[in-house]
């Protein structure tokens, strides 16, 4: 008797879900075509899903909202400059567009560099090999530029006896470190690896300049020459004993998810007249008096190689 009741429960065990299945076969036969399409969505909508951006490449803050649009810049001022700097054109842009574009401060340049490469910047203000660089590998396209051209000065004191760049292999240059262009450019004139300068890095123009002139911290620095040109009475106390090749200047770039459409209407709206209030503080931080003009991305092509050597750009 054990052994018949044993075998009854087993045979139920194997019988219940077989008539389940049969019983749901049955009753998807009878459901009329769109009743079978109504059935079928339902279980896909409760499927997950993949998302369209993997979180793990993308910083927090930017991983939260894929439809928001961000720009940024590399971290030369402290944060709150930058939100001066930055905050006004990207709500006026996001005013032009219909979406939104919120500036994100980097808040070194690790930060800057990794989420560069990461491809999680959509609007980007920087230098020209860094243009050049995303347009090589991130599908960006150069969209304006500061109007005035784009090059490097070596300064020191008046009374100093070096008179070339050669001569200061060894010694102190004050000026930021790479990968900033004025760096890597004056850095390729050394060829010698054991015969190099030291770059102290001081990412502010003006502070360059006095320490060189005035606290004597360096032997030379590295500035813009248009940040060298709006020094009062420079010519007072230092002397220029070599410029870099002249480039074009730092630009806009817009990536792949900024359409077309939207490239264009950004590019117009940051040269027009009505823009000049919004991007003072950039012009007067960066460029000359010129203010912004027209760019293409060809004009930048090839200048990428100048961070050939340096971690994370090599292709």
């Amino acid at each position: 008797m054990k052994l018949k009741s044993t075998l009854a429960v087993f045979l139920g065990l194997i019988f219940v879900p077989v008539a389940s299945m049969a019983a749901e076969s049955a009753a998807t036969q009878n459901l009329a075509p769109m009743q079978i399409s109504a059935a079928a969505i339902k279980k896909v909508s409760f499927a997950p899903s993949t998302p369209a951006f993997a979180k793990s490449n993308l910083p927090a803050s930017i991983a939260e909202d894929r439809l928001t649009l961000v720009f940024t810049a590399p971290p030369l001022e402290t944060e709150a400059e930058a939100v001066r700097i930055y905050q006004p054109i990207a709500q006026y842009l996001s005013r032009i567009i219909g979406k939104t574009i919120v500036f994100q401060y980097p808040k070194d340049w690790l930060t800057y560099q990794k989420e560069m490469q990461r491809g999680s910047y959509d609007l980007v203000f920087d230098g020209p090999h860094f243009n050049s660089w995303r347009h090589a590998n991130l599908q960006h396209s150069t969209l304006v530029k500061l109007a005035d051209d784009y090059a490097f000065a070596v300064v020191v004191r008046k009374n100093d006896r070096v008179t070339e760049l050669k001569q200061l292999a060894g010694q102190k240059i004050c000026g930021m470190t790479p990968p900033d262009l004025g760096a890597l450019a004056v850095l390729g004139q050394f060829d010698n690896p054991a015969r190099q300068p030291l770059i102290v890095n001081i990412p502010n123009a003006t502070k360059v300049y006095e320490s060189v002139a005035i606290e004597k911290q360096c032997s030379a620095g590295i500035l813009p020459v248009a940040s060298l040109r709006k020094i009062p009475d420079s010519e007072n106390l230092v002397r220029v004993i070599h410029k870099t090749r002249s480039m074009p200047n730092q630009a806009f770039s817009a990536g792949p998810r900024i359409s077309r459409e939207d490239q264009a209407l950004i590019a117009a709206a940051l040269v027009s007249p009505a823009a000049s209030r919004v991007v003072r503080r950039l012009v007067s931080e960066y460029g000359d008096d010129k203010g912004l003009a027209y760019a293409s991305t060809e004009e930048y092509a090839g200048l990428d190689a100048y961070l050939k050597d340096t971690w994370g750009y090599g292709r």
